[in-house]
């Protein structure tokens, strides 16, 4: 849109096929992330960006709010850090209801207290990534799919992108891949190391027992095992953290009844026959098990001195919330 040649190499069928869609399709406020990093303040102008644009093309989203809740009274100060936190990032706002308040926005919640967040929402992911496309196309821009990019080479000035068929030479390159991203960042010498987290989710059958998503008290890795809601009025519950060693989709069951023992600290009514398998993603970690959780690193000029490169590394979430702020981030690097 501001006059630039483009063309996305995409190595799947379609866009949107592995991070993108594998995810919760939540819009987060930007409540849990360090005041001044990258995931705050991108979260946070990105959901505003994000309900305009989808607003303005047409694309699904309800703001159905969230319950961010603590199961017993060992995670009452948890739970207070975690509002002082999302005040601190301009996040919106963040009620603190007691477990009477929380019971009468979500009878079936079971907690001894809660933090509501208004700005929350869901989104069709799907559709707003073709709304994307759209706007690329219309600008005179192509995706090429079924092209995998096989090598990034810098030589001087030149910045040259392999594939299995062609060699591309770009004035400029944006590294947006993804679970891949860096490995192909170090092929330009960027010191990264990509580590995976995977992700199941459960489907649930019947009419969902909630109106609004509901999180526990965040865990190592992740958010914990949420509900999240689509936008049909159905349920899901999940993602867990599995970490593992290569890009790996599968879905391995064994792990359901520790993932109905997390789902009744907050839900103790539930059916887990009511469970069924749903689909995994994984997080594009640029932090492994134990380490404190990466921010976004978005790496231009400025940080590894090679003209018209930017990588995008560690884009887990909040990354799709953000994903409009970042587009932006991405083109004031570049001169754009």
């Amino acid at each position: 849109m501001r006059g630039r040649d483009v063309v996305v190499l995409e190595r799947n069928e379609a866009i949107g096929m592995e991070t993108s869609a594998r995810n919760s399709e939540v819009i987060h406020a930007g409540i849990y992330y360090p005041t001044g990093s990258h995931k705050a303040a991108l979260c946070v102008e990105g959901k505003h960006r994000l309900y305009a644009y989808c607003a303005e093309h047409g694309v699904s989203t309800r703001r159905c709010g969230k319950l961010i809740v603590a199961s017993d009274d060992a995670q009452i100060d948890g739970l207070r850090a975690i509002r002082a936190q999302g005040l601190a990032n301009g996040a919106g706002e963040l009620a603190w209801l007691d477990a009477k308040s929380a019971g009468e926005l979500e009878p079936n919640v079971r907690c001894v207290a809660a933090v509501y967040s208004e700005t929350t929402g869901i989104i069709d992911s799907h559709a707003y990534m073709l709304a994307l496309q759209g706007d690329l196309e219309a600008h005179r821009g192509t995706v090429a799919t079924h092209t995998t990019v096989r090598a990034l080479n810098v030589a001087g000035n030149t910045l040259r992108v392999c594939t299995d068929d062609l060699e591309l030479l770009a004035d400029h390159v944006v590294n947006a891949a993804g679970l891949e991203a860096p490995g192909i960042a170090r092929q330009a010498g960027c010191d990264v190391h990509a580590f995976y987290a995977r992700g199941r989710y459960y489907t649930y059958t019947g009419t969902s027992p909630f109106n609004r998503l509901v999180y526990p008290v965040p865990e190592p890795g992740g958010l914990g095992v949420h509900v999240t809601l689509d936008l049909g009025g159905g349920a899901r519950f999940g993602p867990d953290v599995e970490w593992i060693d290569d890009i790996d989709y599968g879905f391995d069951e064994s792990a359901l009844p520790r993932f109905a023992e997390a789902i009744r600290g907050y839900y103790p009514d539930l059916d887990d026959r009511r469970l069924q398998p749903g689909y995994t993603g994984i997080r594009p970690k640029i932090s492994g098990p134990g380490e404190p959780a990466a921010d976004f690193r978005i790496d231009g000029p400025e940080q590894h001195g090679i003209a018209g490169l930017v990588h995008l590394l560690g884009i887990e979430s909040p990354g799709l919330t953000a994903s409009l702020a970042i587009g932006e981030r991405v083109a004031e690097a570049l001169a754009c």
